[in-house]
């Protein structure tokens, strides 16, 4: 009698014709695929992990794992490393409108850009360039460009600047444009830091709006100055 079992061409083609049953799978081998399956699940799940959350379930996997989980993480952490030396500015760049879509809409993934529209001559514009290179330092991951107006789009008129566009990925996030929307000549780079931050472009420090702190200073001088009831009635009988 045939064993079924048996690797012969006829007996395949009689399991294909479904004439014999399936061949049986020693069971030493159905825990080897099982393994195998396993560890591809355990791959494709550490892969698609970053290195905070390798962190995190890192207690999940098995000692088989770790080297394999290490590698892939000093792999992980050598790319993100040269990332940030490559997204590394650190200063506000001058470029012209022929630089526009090259520096601005195509300045690379992940990349926020700061880009100021200005003139000489305009004393709001000069301080915001000022400021501009202070936040550059401080925020190196994030691209500050600065252009003379007319250079960057032609015929924009001189009542918009100081004007700032803000991108991300090559779309525009937000804008301001004209002297009243920066406050006039009391311009802070606290202030300018908030803004920016509100749009996503730095990541600040700052807790609340620095401006806000102005604001309620003068309004609580403003209190404080002004008579109380008790001392305008005493005087009224007088």
């Amino acid at each position: 009698m045939q064993d079924p079992n048996e690797d012969t061409e006829w007996n395949d083609i009689l399991r294909r014709k479904g004439i014999l049953p399936p061949k049986e799978i020693p069971q030493e081998d159905e825990e080897e695929q099982e393994m195998a399956l396993q560890q591809q699940s355990v791959v494709k799940t550490y892969e698609s992990m970053t290195l905070e959350e390798l962190e995190e379930n890192e207690d999940e996997f098995s000692e088989d794992d770790e080297a394999a989980i290490e590698m892939y993480r000093q792999k992980r952490l050598a790319e993100w490393k040269a990332t940030q030396m490559k997204n590394v500015f650190g200063e506000v760049g001058e470029i012209s409108g022929q630089d526009y879509v090259k520096e601005v809409n195509k300045a690379g993934e992940g990349i926020w850009v700061v880009l100021h529209l200005y003139k000489q001559g305009i004393p709001l514009c000069t301080l915001i360039n000022q400021h501009l290179s202070s936040l550059a330092r401080k925020f190196p991951q994030t691209k500050f460009l600065k252009s003379i107006s007319t250079t960057c789009i032609p015929n924009y008129p001189d009542r918009n600047l100081p004007t700032i566009f803000v991108y991300f990925e090559g779309e525009m996030k937000a804008q301001f444009i004209g002297p009243l929307v920066f406050g006039g000549m009391n311009l802070k780079v606290e202030e300018l830091e908030w803004r920016l931050s509100e749009t996503g472009a730095v990541k600040t420090d700052l807790e609340e709006n620095p401006k806000k702190q102005i604001e309620d200073k003068l309004m609580s001088s403003v209190r404080s100055s002004l008579p109380t009831r008790k001392n305008s009635d005493s005087e009224d009988e007088d």
